[in-house]
This record gives C-alpha cells, sequence and structure tokens, in this order.
C-alpha cells in the first residue's frame, strides 16, 4: 500500500493520534473513506465514458479494414 510497511503506518498513526486527539479519529478516518470511496467511484466513471467514447471509433475501423480485404 503505497510502498509503506508497517512501522511507518504505526508511525503515522501514533502522529495522527497526537495531533487530532482519540475523539476526532474515527470522524477523520470516515470522512477519509467517503473521500476514497468518491474517488474511486468518479474515476470508474470517467474510465467507462472514455471506453464508450473510443470503441465506436474502433468499430468503424474494423469495419474499414474488412472493406478493404473485399
Amino acid at each position: 500500500m503505497f510502498g509503506l510497511g508497517t512501522h511507518e503506518l504505526i508511525i503515522i498513526l501514533f502522529i495522527a493520534f497526537l495531533i487530532f486527539g482519540a475523539k476526532r479519529l474515527p470522524e477523520i478516518g470516515g470522512s477519509l473513506g467517503k473521500a476514497i470511496k468518491e474517488f474511486r467511484r468518479s474515476s470508474k466513471e470517467i474510465t467507462e465514458e472514455q471506453k464508450d467514447n473510443i470503441q465506436p471509433g474502433a468499430d468503424k475501423a474494423k469495419e474499414n479494414k474488412n472493406q478493404k480485404k473485399l
């Protein structure tokens, strides 16, 4: 995961605990999880749109290639 080992993650969590306190960490974790979920969803939508836009052009190219063979 991002090239971080167990020790690095423990240190990061400890520093976050010191900065934000025990009460705010669950809130921050939930917000971060929601943000990551939204980012992945948006990224997936964009990828699907690009595939849909590219696909018709690829189909036309195949048709042209087949017509040239005839």
